[in-house]
């Protein structure tokens, strides 16, 4: 014979949740700083613009923007640039389009896990703006003006994780 547990007390507490999101909204005081390849700067320039454009229309005032050679140098530069602890976020902007050889991934990976890796030593929010289309078509759509903008999805998740990580202090 079974015996069912009466003890319902269990059910009637209600937990306490609390969840943090992070805004658009920027202090005046926020900093941020964006590095971006030279390599492809036809493609590059265009990611700068836009993420440029969605900063300011969200009311950032202080941008530093600082070029390398290319997307294998954005990681170095944007972990000095996090070194300095005067960004609320980084930004990086790359264009890595696919070739006929190896060179692609080697590139592409090596880009984005060191970028991965800046963000989480220093904890500095860094976004990824950093494309990898198949070719100059795809490329051209993602810098474009219209929804898929990747220069201007960057700069909405460092403005978000500027403020959610502020919460942590």
């Amino acid at each position: 014979m079974s015996q069912k547990n009466k003890d319902t007390s269990s059910h009637n507490i209600s937990p306490i949740i609390t969840e943090y999101k992070g805004s658009l909204d920027q202090p005046e005081s926020a900093r941020f700083g964006i590095a971006v390849s030279r390599f492809n700067e036809a493609i590059t320039r265009n990611l700068l613009d836009g993420c440029i454009a969605t900063l300011s229309k969200h009311k950032v005032k202080h941008i530093d923007v600082w070029w390398c050679p290319g997307a294998y140098e954005l990681p170095l530069t944007v972990q000095r640039m996090a070194q300095r602890k005067t960004y609320d976020a980084v930004i990086a902007l790359g264009a890595v389009i696919r070739g006929e050889t190896y060179h692609f991934e080697v590139i592409s990976d090596s880009c984005v896990s060191g970028l991965q890796s800046v963000a989480l030593n220093t904890q500095t929010p860094i976004a990824l703006g950093v494309i990898t289309p198949e070719h100059i078509g795809q490329a051209k759509l993602r810098s474009g003006a219209g929804p898929d903008h990747k220069g201007e999805e960057a700069a909405l998740a460092a403005l978000e994780m500027a403020t959610l990580l502020r919460k942590f202090s």
